[in-house]
Parts: structure tokens; sequence; C-alpha cells
């Protein structure tokens, strides 16, 4: 649950400093924008994969936004050249040849970079970015940050981010930067499974305090797999992103923004012609 806090918190969180905002406009003549997180794609989940690839080829959209953990892990940009990943690259190459592809950093993939972005056409999202279009101004974001309550997850997040850590991670072997990868994600698990750290949900004051000195009357995230929209404060409203998980359950949503407002839709299928698949 989102908490209010104490009087103290309370004064604490609105002297955090604000992120920094960047804005897109959309191009005059799109019609619909699509977006979608909370992937976690792997080898081992091959029919969310064939979702994703399905959808990304047979969308009317003129975009798709990625609002991160696109990936169940990404320890590098050298890892696209890895069997399952490169098949990502193909997907995302071709569909970004079609329309225009928006990838935005999660907590999973937070070290895709600019050879990636290069490999697949896609361009960076900045977290948070503002989008304009159709006479509306939408937040996009993840959603991590602004789950204040989960402290350990919030001090891991900062350590990470840095610019060192990053720099000395990068600079390990690929094969021991997916094992360390693997310890941590199991360690989450087991963290997860006995403080409920997973039932962190974002701070409503945070996100009514960005989405005020944003503009913003509607703000689009992932991160915490709780699908649905709701108001934070009146005149300020959240859309939550589903994960996509076709393998072991039956989730997988897309999120589509046109003039005449959002609409929650299935994924849409076709055939997919790519080479590698």
């Amino acid at each position: 649950m989102a908490s209010a806090g104490t009087g103290g918190e309370a004064a604490d969180r609105a002297a955090r400093p604000l992120p920094a905002f960047f804005e897109l406009a959309a191009p005059a003549h799109w019609v619909a924008v699509d977006f979608i997180s909370d992937l976690h794609l792997c080898e081992t989940m091959p029919r969310t994969f064939d979702a994703f690839a399905q959808h990304l080829l047979n969308t009317p959209a003129d975009a798709v936004f990625l609002l991160g953990d696109i990936f169940e892990v990404w320890v590098g940009d050298d890892a696209r050249d890895r069997e399952f990943e490169s098949r990502c690259v193909d997907v995302m190459a071709e569909a970004s040849s079609q329309r225009m592809l928006g990838l935005m950093v999660g907590n999973r993939d937070f070290l895709l970079g600019s050879a990636m972005l290069r490999a697949c056409g896609g361009m960076a999202l900045a977290d948070p970015t503002v989008l304009k279009a159709w006479g509306q101004r939408v937040l996009l974001s993840h959603g991590d940050a602004l789950c204040l309550d989960d402290l350990p997850y919030q001090a891991f997040r900062a350590e990470v981010r840095s610019p060192a850590w990053q720099q000395a991670f990068l600079a390990r072997p690929l094969a021991e930067r997916l094992a360390i990868a693997t310890q941590m994600r199991q360690a989450s698990q087991e963290r997860r499974r006995f403080d409920g750290a997973f039932d962190a949900d974002a701070d409503f004051g945070e996100a009514v305090r960005w989405m005020h000195a944003m503009g913003t009357a509607e703000l689009v995230h992932g991160h915490t797999h709780r699908p649905g929209s709701n108001m934070l404060a009146p005149g300020f409203k959240r859309h939550v992103l589903s994960d996509w998980d076709l393998d072991t359950g039956n989730r997988a949503e897309v999120l589509r923004l046109s003039r005449d407002g959002f609409v929650r839709l299935p994924p849409a299928t076709g055939p997919v012609a790519v080479a590698s698949l």
C-alpha cells in the first residue's frame, strides 16, 4: 500500500530533489501509442517472447514505448550477441523499421545502453519523460523510483545507478556478470518471500509531486505488477501497466493512448516474419 507517512516523513519527501524531466512531442500524424512494461523476457519464457514479437510486428500503433524491465536481466550490451538476446534484437530492429520504438530502462535492465539501442533501432526514453500528444501531457516512468517505502531497494538502486558501480561491474567478464546477476535475483526473491517487499506501491504523494511539477494530469508506470487505473488525488490519475507472463500464467496487456484516451488491450497477433525466429 502507498503510505502517507508521518508529518516528518512527508516533510522529508517534499524536500527530495525532483528528477530531471524530459519532454517528447508526438508527431501530428500519429494516431496511437502503445505502452508495455515488465515483460521480463528470457529464454525460459518462449510464449511470452512470441507474444511480444507478434505485438511489436503487428500492432497498428505508430509507436511502442517499452517502459522498463523489458528483459529479466541485462548485464551489459555485449550480451546482445547471445542467442536469445540476438533474437530479441532482430524483432525489435524489424519493429523499429515500421514504427517508433522507445526504450526506458527498469530495475532489471538498467544497464541497457547505446550499443543495444543502435542494434535494435530504438530511442532512449529518460525516466521520467513527459509525452505531449493530442493536447495531453502524460508522465511516463518505470515506477521503481516512486516506491519510496521499499527502503532496501532504494538503497540498492542508488548504489547500482552510480557511474562508479556500473563502470566496475561492466569491466568484469560477461560470464561473471551473468553469475552475479543470478545471485542478485535469487537474493531479491528470498527477501520478497520474507518481508513482502514486492507489495510496495508507488508513493502517491511523490507521484503527485512529480505530476504537479510537470503539469501532467495522468501518469503511466509499471514495476509494481498491479495493472489498473486509479486517482492519486483530485485531478491526478495514474495507469499501472501489466507484467507479462504467458508461460506460467495468463497475463499480457497493452495500454494504448489515442486522441480518445486510454484503453487496455490484449497483444496484437499475426505473422512474425523475422529470419532468426
